[in-house]
């Protein structure tokens, strides 16, 4: 048993690595603001032995460094998200950059055994070429993913400066179950999916054409672990996705067809500020290093989560009702 680390633990993304790590038999200690992740996340673990939670902000030294004390691994997920920083940037920024910069100097002090930063492939922006490799150009759109590629250059320069075991995880968008629905922090696959079986139509903003690489995100959890595991990474970064390149159009047509709402059609809106253009990763690095094989297709992965919500939602106009209003900025509050 190692005693491993997991900030934003209770998030969408960090849940699924506490429980993955939790299964190894690891000692799981959970720290989280509960700002954006909740406790319902880590209800699995309410009686275990292993997984224990700290409510703290880790842009709280002096709270990082007690509680990251004995650390064999530190997976470093916590995290503002990219629509609060178009209307909020400082505020993402001291999370994500400033929380990050907290969290290498408590890893140092606790000479942590690894330090995995768990980045974004927002920090990428648009593709210029496709696939898009590790070393693609870092071209980031949006406050959100210019600090969380400040982020990945303060855990790089600890390793560098100070020794600081460091591996940078870059995972394409994770989409499942307990992935956010609501307000800011609410992700495109819930939100059409509640809409749907609503009745009400999918809102597209823009043409629909922008894409992205969905990664079922049990198999995000799974890279992101395997990676901490993996001494050719120290000090580099690796992409974690399926390895499929998805238009937003083809999503909620897939979401339209699964509920049983072909004919609901879909909304459009005004495009998003900053709205990267193209995302479609190389996988080939995971594949070698970690020997990671995506499991779940785009349409296999909504039939999952669809079944999941109807069993965990049997009211999905509650649900509804707290995706509203979309702030993208707050001009644009009404475009809902």
């Amino acid at each position: 048993m190692r005693r491993m680390v997991v900030t934003g633990g209770a998030g969408f993304i960090g849940s699924h690595v506490v429980d993955r790590l939790a299964e190894e038999g690891h000692e799981v200690v959970v720290i989280d603001d509960f700002s954006v992740g909740r406790e319902e996340n880590l209800r699995q673990h309410a009686h275990s032995r292993n997984v224990f939670v700290e409510r703290a902000d880790v842009r709280d030294l002096r709270a990082m460094s007690r509680l990251l004390r004995g650390a064999d691994t530190v997976f470093h997920l916590a995290v503002q998200c990219l629509r609060v920083s178009l209307y909020d940037p400082l505020f993402v920024h001291e999370v994500n950059a400033t929380g990050t910069l907290t969290t290498c100097m408590a890893a140092r002090e606790a000479n942590v055994g690894r330090f995995v930063y768990v980045s974004s492939s927002e920090v990428y922006g648009s593709a210029i070429s496709a696939p898009m490799k590790e070393g693609h150009p870092l071209r980031p759109t949006t406050p959100y993913a210019a600090s969380k590629l400040a982020g990945e250059m303060y855990a790089l320069s600890f390793a560098k400066t100070h020794g600081l075991p460091v591996i940078i995880v870059r995972p394409f968008n994770a989409y499942g179950p307990r992935e956010h629905h609501e307000g800011s922090s609410g992700e495109v696959i819930p939100r059409f999916v509640i809409r749907a079986l609503c009745d009400v139509r999918p809102t597209i903003f823009g043409d629909g054409e922008q894409t992205r690489d969905f990664t079922w995100v049990s198999d995000t959890a799974l890279g992101i672990v395997r990676a901490a595991e993996c001494d050719e990474l120290l000090g580099r970064p690796i992409n974690i996705a399926c390895g499929e390149e998805v238009s937003i159009k083809r999503v909620a047509e897939i979401i339209l067809r699964t509920v049983g709402r072909v004919g609901l059609g879909i909304a459009q809106a005004p495009a998003r500020p900053g709205d990267v253009r193209r995302h479609f990763a190389d996988i080939q690095l995971a594949r070698g290093l970690l020997h990671f094989s995506p499991s779940v297709s785009i349409e296999e992965g909504i039939s999952r989560y669809v079944d999941w919500l109807r069993q965990n939602a049997p009211d999905p106009r509650a649900l509804l009702a707290e995706q509203e209003p979309v702030n993208w900025l707050p001009e644009l509050a009404a475009t809902g």
